[in-house]
């Protein structure tokens, strides 16, 4: 049933991550741009100071000891599950440990191991490690423990294979100022968060398989129900939101059975959708399995299919290699796949099913997705992709209006703007749903163009700085705008400023609200190419 289900989805989709992810990397180079529970440890107690005095509270696990800053208390570095080593490693996440007295929670901890992009200017600087289930708190000041504020749990993106919690860009003080806890947590990524393979797959009582970053992703969630309200949050009223990577971990939880009851809203911007992931143990014609690439990931140490012992005894470094974002190592590296379990089936052909949470929903992209590539190499993309998925280019050519069109959108269609209109389609059946494209441009890098993939995030945070990018009155005043929207969806549902409300996304109507220089306003969602794009699949919204 599984295989039937996987086999629904497109059979080239697979190929557009590699694909863009390469032009996007490559592009961004030329611009410069780049089992029980472990037993209880002791914490060193941690002397109060001006800019922690107050800010003990207690969770499940022990006492906290976070850092004061103007209106905001910011506890980071909690662990919210055992470290994944040794035994643990490819493992389902387990309880962390408790600790007597009081932990420092003023700094960041390590990152999960992963190959950063050199040319990744807003990347963490927090050292790698394999040792990186933590996740981080920012509650207001005056919040008090059962305050029933608004949470919302941010899910970063990095293709699976990289990404943080402690990146500058999202550090979560100026959201949690407009009356939001804000929580962020690692998960693991590459080979650590996604791998399978027949010495795990008979491992006795083995539980899930394949999806290690998925699981903590839930792990986490589950720590905000136990603990958030002791920050002041509403363990009832989450809303889970994260970007490209983040964005489609956000759909594939609202599909996952194991995070029913976890969160009451999501947001996913630039989240995809179409894309079909491996299946974890049997090979398909277009897709080998992700236990496929993991036997060949052995074979290069001479690993044997039964043991076990010697893949988790592999230093990490050899675990991580060289995978990053556009280097699967010669297919020894799967991603993230359909296990049978916690993934299922494939995100659109969920949505189509009805199969997802029913919670108020925000599908977005922005609106020039990959504006950052050189104009040559935006045409080369859209010929490629048409080729590669079998599409007939004079009739979307005649979809796009002109040639020109089809070279500039098609790219971005295919892998984002087309797939958010489709789940925005079937979730508005059943669940209130909006439909978003972010079109906002800082002033100073504004070329008429639109915004690039990403740029929705430091609005979506409030660190505008944290870019780099010279930052004028105009940008700051569009950020909080922003920034009121969501956190009213984080509220109660509904993405309100003002007297200016989102427009809910309807198949009749058929209108997307559209957030630019000129504020928030409602336009039409029939945007050239996309029909064509979706009869292509032939999976009908």
């Amino acid at each position: 049933m599984v295989v039937a289900a996987a086999r629904i989805a497109h059979p080239y989709m697979r190929r557009v991550s590699s694909c863009l992810l390469r032009s996007i990397a490559c592009a961004s180079l030329l611009l410069g741009s780049a089992c029980a529970a472990p037993p209880e440890q002791p914490a060193a107690p941690v002397a109060a100071s001006p800019s922690t005095a107050g800010a003990v509270l207690k969770i499940d696990s022990g006492a906290l000891q976070g850092a004061v800053d103007g209106d905001v208390v910011a506890y980071k570095n909690i662990p919210y599950a055992a470290p994944p080593v040794g035994n643990l490693r490819w493992h389902a996440p387990m309880p962390p440990a408790s600790w007597t007295g009081v932990r420092d929670a003023t700094r960041y901890g390590n990152d999960c191991m992963q190959n950063r992009m050199s040319w990744d200017k807003t990347a963490s600087p927090q050292p790698v490690s394999e040792d990186c289930l933590y996740l981080n708190v920012w509650k207001p000041a005056s919040a008090a423990a059962g305050g029933k504020l608004p949470v919302m749990v941010w899910i970063y993106g990095g293709g699976f294979v990289s990404g943080s919690a402690t990146a500058p860009v999202t550090d979560g003080a100026r959201l949690a100022a407009r009356g939001v806890v804000l929580v962020s947590f690692n998960y693991r990524v590459g080979r650590f968060g996604f791998f399978a393979h027949p010495a795990l797959s008979h491992e006795p009582g083995h539980g899930l398989l394949g999806n290690y970053g998925l699981m903590d992703q839930i792990a986490a969630l589950k720590w905000v129900q136990r603990n958030i309200a002791a920050f002041g949050g509403d363990p009832s009223n989450v809303t889970i939101f994260g970007e490209s990577a983040g964005g489609e971990s956000v759909n594939y939880l609202m599909l996952a059975d194991q995070a029913r009851g976890l969160f009451a809203k999501a947001y996913s911007q630039s989240g995809g959708g179409r894309t079909p992931w491996p299946m974890l143990a049997d090979d398909l014609p277009d897709r080998p399995s992700a236990e496929t690439a993991g036997r060949k990931f052995a074979d290069k140490f001479k690993i044997k299919d039964d043991d076990l012992a010697a893949l988790r005894a592999l230093p990490a470094d050899k675990v991580l290699g060289s995978v990053n974002m556009i280097n699967n190592e010669n297919g020894s590296f799967s991603g993230p796949m359909i296990d049978g379990a916690l993934v299922t089936m494939a995100v659109a052909d969920g949505f189509a099913a009805g199969k997802q949470a029913r919670v108020p929903y925000i599908n977005g992209t922005n609106s020039n997705e990959l504006g950052f590539l050189p104009g040559f190499m935006l045409h080369i993309a859209s010929k490629k992709m048409a080729e590669q998925f079998k599409f007939d280019v004079d009739p979307m050519i005649a979809a796009y209006g002109s040639k020109d069109a089809f070279e500039d959108h098609f790219a971005s269609d295919l892998t984002f703007v087309e797939p958010s209109h489709f789940l925005a389609a079937a979730a508005s059946r059943v669940q209130p749903t909006y439909l978003l494209r972010f079109a906002y441009v800082t002033k100073a890098n504004d070329k008429g163009q639109g915004a690039a993939h990403a740029t929705d995030v430091p609005y979506s945070f409030g660190n505008l700085m944290a870019t780099g990018d010279t930052i004028a009155d105009v940008d700051r005043d569009q950020a909080r705008l922003w920034g009121d929207y969501l956190v009213a969806f984080a509220r109660n549902g509904v993405p309100k400023a003002g007297t200016t409300t989102w427009v809910p996304y309807t198949e009749k109507a058929n209108q997307l609200n559209e957030f630019s220089a000129d504020g928030l306003k409602p336009i039409s969602a029939d945007l050239p190419g996309l029909k064509a794009i979706t009869q292509h699949f032939g999976t009908r919204s």
